[in-house]
């Protein structure tokens, strides 16, 4: 069964958006598509590079709308923190997909550099996400199902721990 998607929460991340350094244009594009197709964009946040934040943001907008599209942080910088912020917001932990290592690898290999190590955050993938890759970057994004969260422990388990 799908569950029709009627409302939207944007997220947007990045520190120079916050700072006024950079006017968050992607937002707005986005809410016109989302308006056009019929979904109702409730909240549309920017928020700093701040794994804290970022992650509370995460865990708050999961509950407040039926979709939550995030942009910006998915780079190989320290400061691009959005898969570290959705995977502690959800409770799950990223791994790096071999397929999404090959894919990146291979870019790298095409425009004859070495990709420097710090790119392969790019190849994470959270258990039971589907990646979404860019026609114009290297950072696919992540699609996650409804409800996609580790469940929460019963009292059986905790007693083990």
């Amino acid at each position: 069964m799908t569950r029709q998607a009627n409302t939207a929460e944007l997220t947007c991340i990045g520190t120079e958006l916050t700072t006024g350094a950079t006017t968050d244009t992607n937002a707005g594009e986005l809410a016109r598509e989302l308006t056009a197709i019929g979904v109702q964009v409730v909240r549309m946040t920017d928020l700093p590079d701040d794994l804290s934040l970022v992650s509370e943001a995460f865990a708050t907008a999961i509950h407040r709308a039926d979709v939550v599209i995030s942009t910006g942080g998915l780079g190989p910088t320290p400061d691009d923190l959005t898969r570290e912020a959705i995977a502690a917001a959800i409770g799950l932990q990223p791994m790096v997909d071999p397929e999404l290592e090959q894919w990146l690898r291979s870019l790298f290999h095409r425009r004859g550099i070495e990709m420097p190590e710090t790119n392969l955050k790019k190849a994470w993938l959270l258990p039971g996400a589907t990646a979404l890759h860019s026609a114009h970057g290297t950072a696919p994004g992540w699609w996650l199902r409804p409800g996609a969260r580790r469940a929460p422990m019963r009292r059986r388990d905790r007693q083990k721990t």
